[in-house]
């Protein structure tokens, strides 16, 4: 039996499955930020010593730089505690398995170029657009990598001098707080000001709602995040140009609008050899895709 365990900033996934990414069972828990890593730690292992047998194999998607060498967490950007854990010594004493970690949106890059939209593609990169932006590379069916600790974290490019990232404008909660920052202007008529209603948190969940509509100011919240991740994606068209650029995570269920959105401002960005562009989709696992790599990278 072989384990995948997805550690993300506000989720955490434990499955069991086929070496093919083939998920059988799964165990869904919400990340309590007060109790940090070592909450998370201990909700893994429970979820562990109740399995029906130990695994022989897991694969670990991890929301933060990682040295898959030493089995080392550098650090997380959204959960305390975790710099410097040797989490894969800590899995396999626990368990007794082999243990293989990765960023996460590299294990997520792999499952969605094995099982997802890529598996038609040579050259995939896939961007999780959730409570950070991550991004991994898959060249023929493997991971591409650099030096440790970490490599294609496209979360971290510069979209200006003044030190405004692309996880600083395009993640899930930046999303939220731009949509926030908007809403005291807009008229009481608005669509997207009736959906949010009096809520103070997780403000996109209702932009989708907003867009049917054909509310004016969430189609204008829509073009400006589409344009600043436009932006960032120029990079990795301009250093990796890769076949298909696949866009995952909690953003990324925007669905059609968002691609349709990138899709036009991308190429305004890209250097004429460079046209046309890489094919932009969405992720076909959805919340599946850090589980099924964490699957194939136990595989491996």
């Amino acid at each position: 039996m072989n384990v995948g365990i997805e550690i993300g900033g506000t989720k955490i996934q434990v499955v069991t499955g086929e070496a093919d990414g083939l998920i059988r069972e799964r165990f869904r828990f919400e990340v309590d930020k007060e109790k940090g890593a070592q909450g998370i730690r201990e909700t893994i292992e429970q979820v562990l010593r109740a399995l029906p047998a130990f695994p022989t194999a897991i694969g670990v998607g991890f929301g933060g730089p990682v040295n898959r060498a030493t089995g080392r967490i550098a650090t997380s950007h959204q959960i305390a505690g975790w710099s410097g854990f040797d989490i894969v010594t800590w899995l396999h004493e626990l368990t007794g398995a082999k243990v293989k970690v990765e960023n996460d949106a590299n294990v997520a890059a792999l499952g969605e170029a094995q099982c997802g939209a890529g598996k038609n593609y040579d050259h995939v990169f896939y961007s999780t657009l959730g409570s950070g932006v991550g991004g991994g590379m898959v060249n023929y069916g493997k991971l591409f990598h650099s030096a440790s600790p970490g490599e294609a974290e496209i979360g971290h490019l510069r979209l200006d001098k003044e030190g405004a990232t692309l996880e600083s404008c395009c993640s899930g909660w930046a999303l939220d707080r731009l949509i926030r920052n908007r809403i005291p202007a807009l008229p009481e008529s608005s669509a997207l000001k009736k959906a949010i209603g009096s809520a103070t948190s997780q403000e996109a969940r209702y932009l989708s709602t907003a867009l049917l509509e054909e509310d004016p100011a969430a189609w204008a919240i829509l073009n400006q995040y589409a344009d600043d991740l436009a932006f960032g994606l120029s990079h990795v068209v301009h250093l990796f140009h890769p076949d298909i650029i696949i866009l995952g995570g909690g953003v990324s269920l925007l669905g059609e609008p968002l691609l349709r959105a990138v899709r036009q401002a991308l190429p305004g960005y890209i250097v004429p050899v460079f046209q046309p562009v890489p094919v932009i989709a969405l992720s076909q696992l959805g919340e599946d895709v850090v589980p099924t790599g964490a699957l194939l990278l136990a595989k491996n």
